[in-house]
């Protein structure tokens, strides 16, 4: 059975300043999101379900099942922020979405195979679906979970602080992730977190970083139910609460009820967190397309 891309579309986009999965990159009027589709397909992966939000729905099927519609299956689940199980509600001044992990399970019943789960203004690069796709193509068990990782200095902006997951890992195996949301370039590959606690911490730049490029068996499906529903008895009436995908996995972890292999990429990230870091995204696509990764037209 091939794996899934499940590509998480439904985010404000609030430092970019617009929609950012959907500005144009490439050559030809190429999104970030036009690379990893092409970059799936030709690793393997047998459709692509896209999470959005309904208010961006018509421009976003105008523009991108329109390009990959005929090349192979394309459904469409919907981030709500009402989409609560009962008897929770949503509390009153509350806009923003519930997290990553929220937006996984609102595709729950368009999956039922192994599933890759990427964020669309992320570009990850071929190598890394053709890791991922191998590994959960050659996987038998059903509660072990992958993790595409990248090296820290390869995941920074010039333009202003970044979140990501710092991971630590033993022999190959996940052990925790740590959200780290202020982090800034040194420069030379180095970073320093600073949350303004007063207890900044530095980092080389060779720290494994999670890009919430993950590849999930469907049983993440049921802890994501269960867990959601804890999640929401807890932090359900307050306004800026997240339920993220590494949190959930890093429980699972340590509750032995799952393994989680992190699979190191060669390629560099890169992505548009900020609308200054557009220019660069074009010129290392552009770099790419000349080293012939990536052909001039890709649809």
């Amino acid at each position: 059975m091939k794996p899934t891309l499940l590509v998480l579309a439904a985010g404000m986009g609030s430092r970019y300043g617009g929609l950012k999965q959907i500005d144009p990159v490439g050559p030809n009027g190429e999104i970030i999101l036009d690379y990893s589709i092409f970059d799936a397909i030709r690793a393997g992966f047998g459709k692509v379900v896209f999470v959005i939000r309904h208010d961006i729905e018509k421009e976003f099927r105008s523009l991108v099942s329109s390009r990959w519609e005929k090349k192979l299956p394309v459904e469409y689940a919907f981030q709500q922020l009402d989409a609560l199980p009962a008897p929770f509600t949503v509390p009153e001044g509350r806009v923003k979405p519930w997290g990553t992990g929220h937006a996984i399970l609102s595709a729950a019943d368009k999956i039922c195979e192994p599933f890759a789960a990427i964020n669309a203004d992320d570009f990850y690069g071929k190598s890394a679906y053709a890791l991922l796709a191998k590994a959960m193509t050659d996987n038998t068990d059903p509660n072990g979970h992958f993790m595409v990782g990248f090296p820290l200095k390869k995941t920074l902006s010039e333009f202003g602080t970044v979140a990501r997951g710092i991971c630590r890992t033993e022999n190959g195996i996940l052990q925790e992730v740590v959200e780290r949301t202020k982090i800034s370039s040194l420069g030379g590959g180095r970073a320093r977190n600073d949350e303004g606690d007063g207890h900044p911490i530095e980092f080389t730049g060779d720290e494994i970083a999670s890009m919430n490029f993950w590849g999930f068996m469907p049983s993440l499906f049921e802890e994501l139910h269960v867990r959601f529903k804890t999640f929401l008895s807890q932090h359900g009436t307050e306004l800026k609460s997240e339920f993220f995908i590494p949190f959930v996995v890093e429980e699972l972890i340590a509750e032995k009820k799952a393994t989680v292999r992190v699979l190191e990429s060669e390629d560099s990230w890169f992505g548009v967190t900020y609308r200054e870091d557009k220019p660069a995204v074009q010129a290392n696509i552009r770099k790419l397309i000349g080293e012939g990764i990536y052909p001039d037209r890709i649809f």
